[in-house]
């Protein structure tokens, strides 16, 4: 069943919670964004560990590593990004999406639109996180 969006739609909370054009909506976004993630990974090869055999002193070994490890640290971000866009695009399917994980309740709009992979109310996740200090 294909879900017509109107130009410009935007989630409100003035209409039913989830609905077919709030799913299609944040469907569409959860696949540009998985696509935008691979675009990412493929336009950033792993980064070769023998890298460092190369001549040169030890900065440029230094420099080479740290070029390395954050080249690395990227790849794991995009890689997580790509776990959860995949977990909600599967939320989706199953009929979950959108409702917190610990209470069942519907997650904010605003949350949703600010984080489509988010799988936990703004309450739950500062319960996850502990009390905070002042």
């Amino acid at each position: 069943m294909t879900v017509e969006l109107p130009p410009e739609y935007q989630p409100s909370a003035n209409e039913e919670f989830m609905n077919p054009r709030q799913v299609e909506y944040f469907r569409r976004r959860l696949e540009q964004s998985r696509a935008d993630l691979r675009r990412e990974l493929e336009a950033n090869p792993s980064p070769e560990t023998d890298d460092l055999s190369r001549a040169g002193d030890q900065t440029d070994h230094a420099s080479a590593e740290s070029e390395r490890e954050l080249e690395m640290q990227n790849r794991e971000r995009i890689q997580v990004l790509l776990r959860q866009t995949d977990r909600a695009l599967a939320k989706l399917e199953n009929g979950t999406y959108g409702y917190c994980e610990d209470t069942g309740e519907p997650i904010n709009l605003k949350r949703l639109m600010a984080q489509p992979t988010t799988s936990l109310s703004l309450e739950a996740q500062q319960a996850r996180e502990g009390p905070t200090r002042a």
